[in-house]
C-alpha cells in the first residue's frame, strides 16, 4: 500500500510541475525562448511567481551537450553576481545578531590593511561605494587569463598591496566585486565559519532551499548541475567554466524553485523579518546626499512606473536576472547556461506578458542630471548636416574612456569603445534622448566651447564630461621609441613592456605577448580603447586604469 501512495504522490507532483505550464501566456513565452529550445543548444530556465506561488517553471534548451541532458525546473545553475544578495544577507542577519555593525571599519576586520582600511564602512562595501579596485580585473592586469587559476590569499594580496583607492569612499559609485569578496571574508570572521557554513545553517536550511549552496569548492560534486557554455567561431559551441574557489561577489549554486522560496520570503517570514529586508533594500547615499539605486546585492529602482527590485548575473558560460515587483507581487526568474545571453531583456519581455494592465503611465518629462531642470521627451527634428557638427571622438578623462558621436542612417549615434551604437533622438537643439534605456539618458553637447563637449548622466553614476579631441593618426618612430622599456608596477608585482616595432607599438606582460597598444594622443596610449596609459611628460611613468580600476602606477626601471 505504501508503494502505491508513493507513485501516488510522484504522480501529482508530475502533474503539479506540468500544471505549472498551463498558463495563458504559454505561447507567448516559448516564443521569448524559442531560440534557447534545441538540444543542440545551451539554454535556460524561466521561473514566473504570483502572489508567493511559483505559476510557471520550465526549462529552454540542453543542461549539458555531451548527453543532451534538458534543462529543467530543477536544474542547478550558477547565477553569477546574482548572488551577491545571499552575502548581503549573511552581513545583515550578523549586524541584527549584533555580531557586527555596518558602520564598522574595514581595518577592524584587516588590521594589515593599508590607511584607507581607516575609512571605508561595512555599508561602503554593501552599496559599492568603497573605491575599491575590482580584484577580476586586477588579475586580468596582473597577466591572468578567463581559465587561469588563483586563490583567496592571491586576492587578499592585491587589495592589501592597493596604494590607493578608485575614489574617497562614499564620494562616488563604482561597482566592485572586491567589495564583497571582503564582505564574505568579513562573514567568516566573526561567525567563526565559512560564509558557505554560515549560509547554509542560517537562511538556506530555514527555507528549504536544499539545492541552493556557495560554491566554494571547484570539486563538489553538485547534483542536476547545467555546463556553462559560450559561442564559438565555428558557430557552435565551447565548455566555459571556471576552477576558480571565490564566493561572496559571486558562487551560488541554485534553481528557479529554490529562488521562488527566497522570494517568497520577502512578503513574510519568520526567518527574514521586515527589518531584515528594509536593511536589505535600504539604497546608498553618497557623501554629497546624493540617493543611488544601489542596497544591499540588490538594485532598486522602477520600470514602467513600478518599483522593481533585481540583480543580474554573468560568470564564465553562465547568465542570470531576478526580478521582483512587490508592489504587485510578482517576480521572474531567467537562470541560463550559456554566455552572452540577455537574461534581462527577456524577463522584462515576460514580465509585459502580464503586467501590462499594472503599468502606470510615464510621466513627460524627466531629471537630467539631479538637478531642477527639466527637459521635454517629444522629439524635434534636426537636419542631417545639423546633426553632423556634433560627430566627432571624446575622450573623459574621469572614467578613462574615449566614446564617439556619429551619424548612421541620418541619426545620432553613441559608439562605444566596442563599436556598439545606441541611437538618439533630438530633444532639443542640444539635449538627446537615447533610445531604448529603462531609465531615461539625455546626452547633453555643448558646440559653443573649443573643443566641443558633451555631458551625460548614467545611473548611481556622477555627471561625466566628454571632451572632443583629434585621434592621433601618424606619429615618427622617434616619438613611439620614448615609449618603449620595462614599467614595474609593486602593487600587482608585474612588469609591462612596451617595444616599438615595425607595426606600432607591442604589449608584453611579463614577458608574455598581449598585444599592439596604439597612440590616441601626446602622452596616452590604449588598447582596445579599454585599458588606458597616461604617461607623464618624461614617459618614466605611467597609470594604467581599465573599468573598474584606475590609476595603478607603472615606474620604468
Amino acid at each position: 500500500m505504501k508503494q502505491i501512495l508513493v507513485i501516488l504522490m510522484i504522480a501529482i507532483n508530475i502533474f503539479s510541475v506540468k500544471a505549472q505550464k498551463s498558463i495563458p501566456q504559454q505561447a507567448s513565452i516559448d516564443a521569448i525562448f524559442s531560440r534557447w529550445d534545441s538540444p543542440d543548444s545551451p539554454g535556460g530556465t524561466v521561473g514566473i511567481i504570483k502572489e508567493g506561488k511559483l505559476i510557471f517553471a520550465k526549462g529552454y534548451g540542453s543542461a549539458n551537450l555531451d548527453y543532451n541532458i534538458p534543462n529543467e525546473s530543477q536544474t542547478v545553475y550558477r547565477i553569477g553576481s546574482t548572488s551577491k544578495q545571499f552575502t548581503a544577507a549573511c552581513v545583515i542577519l550578523l549586524s541584527q545578531q549584533g555580531k557586527l555593525s555596518l558602520e564598522d571599519k574595514l581595518i577592524k576586520f584587516f588590521p594589515d590593511f593599508p590607511a584607507y582600511a581607516n575609512d571605508i564602512t561595512i555599508q561602503h562595501l554593501l552599496n559599492h561605494t568603497s573605491g575599491i579596485r575590482d580584484y577580476p580585473i586586477l588579475a586580468r592586469l596582473s597577466g591572468l587569463g578567463s581559465e587561469d587559476f588563483y586563490t583567496d590569499q592571491i586576492v587578499k594580496k592585491w587589495l592589501t598591496n592597493q596604494e590607493e583607492l578608485n575614489f574617497n569612499p562614499g564620494d562616488e559609485y563604482l561597482y566592485s566585486n572586491s567589495g564583497y569578496w571582503l564582505l564574505s571574508e568579513i562573514v567568516k570572521s566573526v561567525s567563526g565559519v565559512t560564509m558557505a557554513e554560515y549560509a547554509e545553517e542560517n537562511i538556506f536550511i530555514p527555507l528549504e532551499m536544499n539545492d541552493t549552496h556557495f560554491h566554494n569548492d571547484h570539486k563538489q560534486i553538485v547534483k542536476n548541475r547545467a555546463s556553462g557554455y559560450r559561442p564559438n567561431r565555428q558557430g557552435g559551441y565551447s565548455i566555459s567554466m571556471t576552477t576558480l574557489d571565490m564566493i561572496g561577489d559571486g558562487g551560488i549554486f541554485t534553481t528557479v524553485e529554490d529562488l521562488a522560496k527566497w522570494d517568497a520570503s520577502f512578503y513574510g517570514s519568520e526567518i527574514l523579518n521586515n527589518n531584515f529586508w528594509g536593511k536589505m533594500t535600504r539604497v546608498g547615499t553618497l557623501n554629497n546626499g546624493k540617493k543611488i539605486t544601489y542596497a544591499s546585492g540588490l538594485d532598486v529602482t522602477t520600470y514602467k512606473g513600478l518599483k522593481i527590485i533585481k540583480h543580474s548575473g554573468s560568470m564564465v558560460g553562465f547568465t542570470a536576472e531576478m526580478i521582483r515587483f512587490p508592489e504587485v507581487q510578482f517576480s521572474v526568474i531567467i537562470l541560463a547556461n550559456r554566455a552572452g545571453a540577455n537574461p534581462t531583456r527577456m524577463a522584462y519581455q515576460v514580465a509585459n506578458l502580464f503586467l501590462e494592465n499594472e503599468y502606470k503611465k510615464e510621466k513627460s518629462t524627466e531629471t537630467i542630471n539631479s538637478d531642477s531642470e527639466e527637459v521635454s521627451l517629444k522629439p524635434i527634428s534636426l537636419t542631417k548636416e545639423e546633426l553632423q557638427g556634433f560627430e566627432g571622438e571624446y575622450w573623459s578623462s574621469n572614467k578613462k574612456i574615449s566614446r564617439k558621436l556619429e551619424v548612421l542612417n541620418d541619426t545620432l549615434n553613441y559608439v562605444r569603445d566596442n563599436g556598439r551604437a545606441t541611437q538618439m533622438f533630438p530633444i532639443s537643439n542640444d539635449k538627446f534622448q537615447m533610445i531604448g534605456p529603462k531609465v531615461p539618458i539625455v546626452l547633453v553637447v555643448n558646440s559653443t566651447v573649443n573643443p566641443k563637449e558633451f555631458s551625460l548622466k548614467l545611473p548611481n553614476e556622477p555627471l561625466s564630461t566628454f571632451v572632443a579631441y583629434t585621434p592621433l593618426t601618424s606619429y615618427s618612430a622617434s616619438d613611439l621609441d620614448t615609449y618603449s622599456g620595462d614599467y614595474y608596477c609593486a602593487e600587482l608585482d608585474v612588469v609591462y613592456t612596451l617595444k616599438a616595432e615595425e607595426k606600432g607599438i607591442m604589449l608584453y606582460i611579463n614577458g608574455n605577448f598581449v598585444g599592439s597598444v596604439k597612440q590616441v594622443m601626446k602622452d596616452l596610449l590604449s588598447r582596445n580603447s579599454r585599458m588606458t596609459f597616461e604617461f607623464n611628460e618624461t614617459r618614466d611613468m605611467f597609470r594604467l586604469s581599465m573599468v573598474r580600476v584606475k590609476n595603478l602606477k607603472f615606474v620604468k626601471r
